[in-house]
């Protein structure tokens, strides 16, 4: 299994919210995109269904950008990549007659591969991540010269 670009955006883009969520201050796309290095127009149409999914708010004006809609403790990330992959991938369908032994025993593992995935991923929210940043920030300190 293999994270998407952009499932990997939209995750770089809310952890980027996360980290700002007490300041109360919405972020732009131009500022999100420049800080995590993703286009300012794919940002765009990401930020746009994470809203529609109810995960990010937008507010307008000089001041607006977008925040998050619920607490980063309460998105997880199979939220965030339910909402930007769809439901769970899965093998092509095949006429349901020329299934073979070999194409179940495959579905099968496929399956249970695809529960695991979203059982971990189910497990580590925004807020995780935010701290997972955190620590890794703190354990590798910038040398300026």
């Amino acid at each position: 299994m293999e994270l998407s670009c952009k499932s990997e955006y939209a995750l770089l883009a809310l952890l980027a919210l996360a980290v700002e969520y007490e300041s109360r201050e919405p972020l732009q796309i131009r500022q999100i995109a420049a800080d995590q290095q993703i286009p300012d127009r794919y940002l765009e149409q990401l930020l746009a269904t994470l809203r529609r999914s109810g995960l990010l708010r937008s507010q307008r004006g000089a001041k607006g950008g977008y925040l998050l809609a619920r607490e980063p403790w309460k998105i997880t990330v199979l939220d965030v990549v339910k909402c930007i992959e769809g439901s769970d991938a899965q093998l092509s369908q095949t006429d349901p007659a020329a299934t073979s032994i070999e194409n179940a025993v495959i579905r099968e593992i496929w399956q249970e591969a695809g529960q695991a995935a979203d059982a971990v991923l189910q497990n580590y929210t925004l807020q995780d991540l935010a701290e997972k940043r955190s620590a890794q920030q703190q354990t590798n300190p910038m040398y300026y010269i």
